[in-house]
C-alpha cells in the first residue's frame, strides 16, 4: 500500500490491526458526511500536523523557539503574537504600554517578520497565525518574507485565524465594525483564491468560546452557524462557494470528557457536510469537508499541582487523535503560571509523539467507531447543535445573533453553570477542590527580559526614519481610498507593506474610513 507509514499494523501482542472497526453498515472514512474522518486511510498513510502554538518577547527569541521545536520534530508553525499585535498596534503605541511581548511575540513591521522566519524555508513548512483584525496585514508581511526567500505565493502553505465573528463573542480583539470586518475577510478570501491558493484563509474557531466556558454542543453550533455566515457574506460579494469553500478550516477545544469530546469532532464533521450540502450544493467535495486544528483546553489546566496538567494534556490530546484532527497544540504543563518554559515545551511536543508512535492509536482508523456510547453522543452532539443553530438562522444568522448578544449570554451562563458546579465540590478539579496539599514544590516560571519594549520602540524609530516616507504616505493614502471605493484591500496593502508602513500605520489608514466597534457584551 503506497504511502503507508509501517510496513506492518499489529499491536505488542503481534496480533493484526484492522484498518477500520466498527459495524460493517457504517459509512467509510474519507466517505460522506465523514463521520468517520477525511481520508479514507486516516493517520495510516500521515499522522496529524504536530503543531506547537509558540511566541514571546522578540521577534529573535521566537525564532529560536521555532527552530528548537522544528529540531526535536515538530512538523508546523503555530505563532502567538502579542496583545498589540493582535489589536493592530504598534509597539511604540501609547495603547501597547506593558504588553510588548508578554503573551506572544510582537511584530511591527516587515523587518520583524523577516526575523521571526529568518533561516526557516517556508517553502517546506506550514504555519498558523493566530491574528484576527490585522490578519490581512500579517499575512501580506507573511508572503513578502516567502517570496524574498524565493517561494511564490502559490507555494506557501498555512492558515490565518481571521474568524472575527467569535472575537465578538468571546475573545475580544476585534478592531472594526461587524460589516467592514466581513467586508475584510472576503477581500482576503478572493485574493487568495487566485494568488495564495494553498493557504487556508480562515481558521474558524471554536477553541475561544469553548475556553469562555460554552459547552462542547455550543462550540459546535456557534462555530458552524459562524462559518454559515462566512460563506453567505462571500456568496453576496459575487464569490462562489467551490472558489473558497475548500480552503475554510476549523479550530476546535478539546477539553477532558474523553467521549464527549471525540464524539464531537465526529458529530460536527458530518454537521458540516450536511449543512453545506443542503444550503449550497457546492460541486466540489472538498467545500463539505471540515477540517481542523484542535488545541488541548488552556482552561482546564491549573496552578496547583501543575505537573498534573501533564496528565490532563495526554488525555485531551488523544480524544483528538481519535476523533479525527488534522493537526495538534498540546499546552505545556506550566501555562496556568508563565509562558512555557524549554523543558515545558518539550514534554508537549514528546506528548504527542509518544501517542503518534507507542499508544497504537494512529494505526487504525475512527479507532471508537462502533463504540454504543460513542455513537450515542456523535448522534446527541450532532442533533442538539442542530437545534441550537436553527434558533440562530430565526434570528437572522451568526451576526444578527451577536450583534444582540445572544451567544454571549449562552456562553456566559454556561460559564456560570460550571463555576457553581467547581465551587460545591460537585465537580471535581483534582489539585484544586479535591486531593489538594499544603505544601506544594514551587515551579519556575520563564521569565523575560525586561526591556523588550525599549528595543521595539527604538527600531521603529529608526525603521522610520530610513524609509521613503513620500511612499509611506501614498501607500497609506491609497488604503484609505481603496476602504471607501470597495476595491480589494489586499493588493493595495501588499504594496504598502512593500513600502515599509507599519502594522499600526495600515491599521490606522482603515480605522479613519471604518471606524471601530464595541460588541454587546451579553450581560
Amino acid at each position: 500500500m503506497a504511502g503507508r507509514r509501517k510496513e506492518h499494523w499489529k499491536t505488542l501482542s503481534g496480533l493484526d490491526i484492522p484498518p477500520k472497526n466498527g459495524p460493517s453498515t457504517a459509512e467509510s472514512a474519507g466517505q460522506a458526511p465523514y463521520t468517520r474522518g477525511i481520508h479514507d486511510s486516516m493517520y495510516r498513510s500521515r499522522l496529524w500536523t504536530m503543531r506547537q502554538y509558540a511566541g514571546f518577547s522578540s521577534a529573535k527569541e521566537t525564532n529560536e523557539r521555532f527552530k528548537l521545536l522544528l529540531n526535536r520534530g515538530q512538523k508546523g508553525l503555530s505563532v502567538a503574537f502579542d496583545l498589540p499585535t493582535q489589536l493592530g498596534l504598534d509597539a511604540d503605541d501609547e495603547l501597547s504600554l506593558g504588553e510588548v511581548g508578554k503573551v506572544g511575540v510582537s511584530i511591527s513591521t516587515l523587518d520583524d517578520m523577516r526575523e521571526l522566519f529568518y533561516g526557516i524555508p517556508l517553502d517546506k513548512v506550514s504555519t498558523s497565525m493566530t491574528i484576527n483584525a490585522p490578519a490581512i496585514i500579517l499575512l501580506a508581511m507573511y508572503i513578502i518574507v516567502a517570496e524574498e526567500q524565493g517561494v511564490h505565493s502559490n507555494q506557501v502553505r498555512g492558515t490565518i485565524q481571521n474568524d472575527i465573528l467569535k472575537e465578538y463573542m468571546a475573545r475580544g480583539t476585534y478592531v472594526f465594525p461587524p460589516d467592514e470586518s466581513m467586508r475584510l475577510i472576503t477581500d482576503i478570501f478572493s485574493y487568495c483564491a487566485k494568488e495564495v491558493p494553498l493557504w487556508n484563509t480562515i481558521s474558524i474557531s471554536g477553541y475561544h468560546i469553548r475556553e469562555a466556558g460554552c459547552t462542547a454542543v455550543q462550540e459546535v453550533a456557534f462555530t458552524l452557524s459562524s462559518a454559515l455566515d462566512y460563506i453567505d457574506y462571500a456568496l453576496k460579494q459575487g464569490l462562489k462557494i467551490d472558489d473558497f469553500g475548500p480552503r475554510l478550516s476549523f479550530f476546535f477545544n478539546c477539553h477532558n470528557d474523553f467521549f464527549e469530546e471525540a464524539a464531537k469532532f465526529r458529530a460536527a464533521r458530518r454537521l458540516w457536510h450536511n449543512l453545506v450540502e443542503a444550503r449550497y450544493s457546492p460541486n466540489n467535495p472538498k467545500s463539505k469537508m471540515l477540517r481542523f486544528h484542535t488545541q488541548v483546553a488552556g482552561v482546564s489546566l491549573t496552578a496547583q499541582q501543575p505537573l498534573n496538567n501533564i496528565s490532563r494534556v495526554t488525555i485531551q490530546a488523544l480524544a483528538a487523535v481519535c476523533g479525527g484532527t488534522q493537526s495538534l497544540h498540546t499546552n505545556s504543563y506550566d501555562e496556568a503560571i508563565g509562558l512555557p518554559t524549554e523543558e515545558s515545551a518539550t514534554i508537549a511536543l514528546r506528548t504527542q509523539q509518544i501517542i503518534a508512535e507507542e499508544s497504537g492509536a494512529a494505526d487504525v482508523v475512527d479507532p471508537l467507531g462502533g463504540s454504543y456510547y460513542v455513537e450515542e453522543l456523535t448522534d446527541k452532539i450532532y442533533h442538539s447543535a442542530m437545534d441550537l443553530i436553527k434558533q440562530i438562522d430565526e434570528k437572522g444568522g451568526a451576526m444578527s445573533a451577536i450583534k444582540d448578544g445572544w451567544q454571549q449570554r449562552q456562553i456566559h451562563n454556561s460559564a456560570y453553570s460550571h463555576l457553581q458546579d467547581v465551587e460545591s465540590g460537585k465537580r471535581k478539579i483534582v489539585g484544586v477542590n479535591y486531593a489538594k496539599m499544603d505544601n506544594e514544590p514551587p515551579i519556575s516560571a520563564m521569565n523575560l527580559a525586561g526591556n523588550l519594549e525599549e528595543i521595539q520602540t527604538a527600531k521603529l524609530a529608526e525603521w522610520r526614519t530610513n524609509r521613503d516616507q513620500e511612499k509611506v504616505h501614498t501607500s497609506l493614502s491609497e488604503i484609505k481610498s481603496a476602504a471607501l471605493d470597495g476595491n480589494n484591500l489586499f493588493p493595495i496593502i501588499i504594496d504598502a507593506v512593500r513600502n515599509n508602513c507599519t502594522l499600526g500605520e495600515i491599521m490606522n489608514a482603515m480605522k479613519d474610513e471604518f471606524g471601530t466597534w464595541m460588541a454587546p457584551s451579553g450581560f
